[in-house]
């Protein structure tokens, strides 16, 4: 199991694809799930699935993300969000890989790699009593912390030229590099959204230019006079 900690924006998403796409389990499926984007009360049976009539609306048996991603990775992203009685329950999984859907009676055993990812910390959490000590144990037998784009500026001007070269492609545009003022201020600026937010800056960078150079004008209000401050 890995556990992914850095800022939102930063990437802890792609840093679980490529440890899945650079496995032995690249064939199979990779299925995420943000925790904290599901009720409480639907988590259980999108993880472990439910049989027909095990409740209200479950007109049908359902499959849940553990059986459907038998073979390959599971990507719990905003795991520190997920509430305590969910919390033991996957820990329970956990410790064998091993579950009922709910309603049912059978024990189902997968092989699926667990990555969990979290913008909180934990151990702040843990101290909180919001989030088990054992589990988070569990979660990180192998822990990856993201630094923030902000306290690694030698990546900003890569990351940019890496992301003109994608939207030349997808906007059929032939942006060639950046003007070097605007590089200045892309340096300068301190990325609170992280890569996510340098990604959409250079998206809509292509979009409203016309040139084979990114200008400064091409860049967000805030950038500039971010710098000029």
């Amino acid at each position: 199991t890995v556990l992914v900690q850095g800022e939102s924006g930063t990437g802890k998403e792609l840093v679980a694809k490529w440890i899945h796409y650079s496995s032995n389990r690249a064939e199979k499926p990779f299925i995420a799930i943000n925790c904290a984007a599901v009720p409480a009360t639907l988590l259980e049976s999108e993880l472990f699935g439910h049989e027909k009539g095990a409740f209200t609306d479950a007109k049908a048996t359902k499959k849940g993300l553990f059986e459907l991603a038998d073979g390959g990775t599971v990507f719990l992203d905003e795991v520190g969000d997920m509430e305590m009685g969910m919390q033991a329950k996957l820990l329970r999984f956990l410790e064998d890989r091993s579950f009922r859907r709910i309603g049912g009676a059978r024990v189902y055993t997968v092989d699926v790699r667990i990555i969990s990812a979290t913008n909180k910390d934990l151990q702040k959490s843990i101290e909180e009593k919001s989030f088990r000590n054992d589990l988070y144990y569990r979660l990180q037998v192998i822990p990856i912390c993201l630094t923030p784009l902000r306290a690694r500026k030698e990546d900003v001007i890569a990351l940019a030229s890496h992301f003109v070269e994608v939207y030349n492609k997808d906007f059929n545009k032939k942006v060639q590099g950046i003007a070097g003022i605007a590089e200045r201020m892309l340096l300068d600026y301190n990325w609170p959204g992280n890569v996510r937010e340098l990604k959409n800056v250079i998206e809509r960078a292509i979009i409203l230019g016309n040139d084979e150079t990114l200008l400064l004008e091409h860049l967000p209000l805030e950038i500039i006079a971010s710098a000029s401050a």
